[in-house]
C-alpha cells in the first residue's frame, strides 16, 4: 500500500483550478509537457488575480519560455507622475507535492535579485528570448526618456515564502526599497482573492466630538480617529476592507501622494497636523451603533464595513506605523466619514465612489458600467451573439465574451485613430478619453473593431510569416488601425455608417482577406519606418519609443494617415488605394 501524503486544502483547490484551465483552454498552453502547462496555468491564475483582470487579458503578459531571465510574466503600467509600475512574476509550482509547505527556491530568488538591475539598465546588453526582449526594451525605452520604473517582484508558488538565506540574497543586491519591492503570493493568497468579498464587522474608537445625524433617509457620522486605529483595523482585516482593489495595493510605493503621506507621518513636526493635511477616509456600512449617552469618544460598532475612499491613506498609515514606536502616534488623527446605507443603495454607493475617487482611473470602468452607453452596447452585442462584460467582476470567458476595456482599446486605436493612446493611456480610457471613445458608438462598430484587434493580436502572439519584423510586438494598435480603415475604404463606407445591417458583409470581407490586410499593413509600417529612419539600424528601444510617441502617425506616414482619415470620416468617396 502506497504511503498517503497529507494535502493542503487550499493547495488542492488551486490544483483543481489549474488542471481545469489546462483542460478547458489547451490553446493557451500549446508548448511543454503536462507539468509545464500546469505551472503556466498557475502563474496565469496568480497574475489575473493580483492584477484584477480577466484570464484572457493576463495571457497577454505571459513571457514563460527558455532564456527568459526567470521571468514568467510582465505587466507594464501607464506613466503617472513621471513613474510607471512594472510587476514581474515568477512562478514555481509543485505538481506532485500539494502539502503547501515547500519554500520558494533560494536559487531562483538569488537569480532574480541579480538580474533585476541589469534588466532595467538601458545601457547593459541582455540576451533574452523574442517573447520577453521587446517588453524589456520597451521598459528601457521609457527609462531612457526619463521615466522611473517602480518594480514589484511577485514570487508565486504553492508553498511557503522564501528562506532567510534567500532574503539575504535580496538584501545583498542593495536594490532601493522605495523602487523595488518583493511580494510572496501562494495558494492561500490566491484562494483568498478568489473568495467573494467577506463581510467585515468591527469597531472604531473615535476621539473627541462627533457629528451624527439622519440625512435623506440615511445615517451619517463624522469624527476623527487615531491613525493607530486605522493601522490595527488593517492588521486585522487587510484588503478585505478595500473590496479587492489589488492593483492599488501593488502600486503602494509608486505614487508621490503616498510618499508624501508617509513622509508626513514620519516627520515629528508635521505629524500632529496630519488631520488637516489629509482628506480622510470614507466608510460605508449596513449599520453602525454607538452609545448615544456619551458626549464624546465614541466606540462605533460597524457592520458590513467597506472603505470606498482613502485606501491609499490607510495602507500607507499601516506601513508607516510598522516602522515607528507606538508612542509617536498619540496625537495623530485622521478624519473618518461613516455612511450607513440600505441594501438598495447600490447606485448611490457608485455615485459616492465616483465623486470621491474620480482621480483613480482603475475604478472608473466599474463606475461607468451602468451608464446608458454601456447598457446599449450590452443589448446590441447580445443581439449580435456576444456577451458584453461592463464590469470587472469574475464570470464567463471565451471567444464570445467581450469586455468594455477591450472595446475601448480597439475603438480608440481603429475608429478614433489614436493607436498610441489606445496602448499607452489605458488609465484614461474610462476617464478623460471616455466620451471620445463611447459617444455614438454602436454594437456593430465596437464588435468589428474588437474582431480586427483580436486578429492582429493573435498574429503577434503566433506570427505565421517567415521573416517576422522586429517592430511586430509594438505595432498591434497601428496595424489594427490601418486594417480597419483600409477595410472601410475597400467597402466604400465609413466608421459612422457601420451598423448591424452591413456588419455581416464587412466581417465576411475582413475574414476572407484577413491575411492580405495584415500583410499590407505590415508593409505600410515598414515603409513608414524607412521614411523616418532611412537606412539606419533601429534598436528595439527606438522602436518602442517610436510607437509610444506616435511618430509614425503624425510624421512619417502623414500622407497615408490623411487618406485613412478621409475614409474614416467620410470626407471623400474617391480615395486613393493605400
Amino acid at each position: 500500500m502506497s504511503k498517503q501524503i497529507e494535502i493542503d486544502f487550499n493547495a488542492s483547490i488551486v490544483d483543481q483550478r489549474v488542471v481545469g484551465l489546462v483542460a478547458d483552454h489547451p490553446e493557451w498552453f500549446p508548448d511543454g509537457d503536462e507539468d509545464k502547462k500546469k505551472s503556466a496555468a498557475f502563474v496565469l491564475s496568480c497574475m489575473a488575480a493580483l492584477l484584477d483582470i480577466p484570464l484572457e487579458d493576463a495571457l497577454n503578459f505571459m513571457t514563460d519560455g527558455g532564456n527568459d531571465a526567470g521571468i514568467d510574466g510582465i505587466f507594464i503600467g501607464d506613466v503617472e507622475d513621471g513613474e510607471f509600475q512594472v510587476t514581474l512574476f515568477q512562478g514555481k509550482y509543485k505538481v506532485k507535492d500539494l502539502r503547501g509547505v515547500a519554500a520558494f527556491p533560494e536559487r531562483d530568488v538569488q537569480h532574480m535579485a541579480q538580474t533585476v538591475a541589469a534588466l532595467f539598465d538601458p545601457g547593459r546588453p541582455v540576451d533574452l528570448n523574442p517573447q520577453i526582449l521587446p517588453r524589456i526594451e520597451e521598459i528601457r525605452s521609457l527609462v531612457r526618456d526619463g521615466y522611473i520604473p517602480v518594480i514589484c517582484i511577485v514570487l508565486c508558488n504553492n508553498g511557503a515564502i522564501w528562506t532567510e538565506q534567500a532574503q539575504n540574497w535580496i538584501d545583498r543586491e542593495g536594490l532601493p526599497p522605495d523602487q523595488v519591492t518583493w511580494k510572496h503570493f501562494n495558494h492561500d493568497s490566491l484562494v483568498e482573492i478568489l473568495k467573494k468579498t467577506r463581510t467585515v464587522d468591527d469597531s472604531i474608537k473615535l476621539t473627541g466630538q462627533a457629528i451624527i445625524e439622519d440625512f435623506n433617509f440615511r445615517r451619517v457620522l463624522l469624527g476623527k480617529t487615531s491613525v493607530r486605529e486605522i493601522a490595527q483595523l488593517f492588521d486585522r482585516h487587510g484588503d478585505s476592507l478595500l473590496e479587492r482593489n489589488i492593483r492599488r495595493y501593488l502600486g503602494l510605493h509608486s505614487n508621490r501622494v503616498n510618499s508624501a503621506i508617509y513622509d508626513t507621518l514620519h516627520n515629528e513636526q508635521q505629524r500632529e497636523n496630519f488631520y488637516f493635511f489629509n482628506n480622510g477616509i470614507t466608510i460605508i456600512c449596513r449599520k453602525f451603533r454607538h452609545n448615544a449617552l456619551q458626549g464624546a469618544d465614541y466606540v462605533v460598532k460597524i457592520e458590513g464595513m467597506q472603505i470606498i475612499n482613502g485606501g491609499q491613506t490607510c495602507k500607507t498609515i499601516q506601513l508607516a506605523l510598522a516602522n515607528l514606536p507606538e508612542a509617536a502616534w498619540d496625537s495623530t488623527f485622521v478624519l473618518a466619514r461613516i455612511y450607513e446605507l440600505a441594501d438598495d443603495d447600490r447606485e448611490f454607493v457608485k455615485d459616492i465612489t465616483y465623486a470621491t475617487n474620480s482621480q483613480n482611473p482603475v475604478d472608473l470602468r466599474d463606475l461607468h458600467s451602468n451608464d446608458e452607453w454601456q447598457k446599449s452596447l450590452e443589448i446590441g452585442l447580445r443581439d449580435l451573439g456576444y456577451i458584453y462584460k461592463r464590469q470587472r467582476e469574475d464570470g464567463v470567458s471565451g471567444s464570445n465574451v467581450i469586455t468594455s476595456s477591450i472595446v475601448a482599446e480597439a475603438v480608440l486605436a481603429i475608429w478614433r485613430m489614436k493607436p498610441q493612446q489606445a496602448k499607452f493611456m489605458r488609465n484614461e480610457h474610462f476617464n478623460r478619453l471616455y466620451d471620445e471613445i463611447f459617444n455614438g458608438l454602436n454594437a456593430a462598430q465596437a464588435l468589428l473593431a474588437v474582431m480586427i484587434f483580436r486578429s492582429v493580436e493573435n498574429t503577434r502572439k503566433r506570427p505565421g510569416m517567415e521573416n517576422v519584423p522586429a517592430f511586430l510586438p509594438y505595432a498591434s494598435h497601428y496595424l489594427a488601425m490601418i486594417i480597419g480603415l483600409k477595410l472601410l475604404s475597400d467597402n466604400k463606407t465609413t466608421s459612422r455608417l457601420v451598423s448591424h445591417r452591413n456588419y455581416p458583409e464587412l466581417i465576411k470581407a475582413f475574414q476572407e482577406h484577413e491575411e492580405s490586410y495584415h500583410q499590407r499593413a505590415v508593409e505600410l509600417i515598414s515603409l513608414a519606418l524607412d521614411e523616418l529612419y532611412g537606412e539606419s539600424e533601429i534598436s528595439l528601444q527606438q522602436l518602442a519609443a517610436t510607437f509610444r510617441r506616435g511618430d509614425l502617425l503624425f510624421y512619417a506616414v502623414s500622407n497615408v494617415s490623411k487618406a485613412l482619415r478621409s475614409a474614416a470620416t467620410g470626407l471623400s468617396n474617391t480615395l486613393p488605394k493605400v
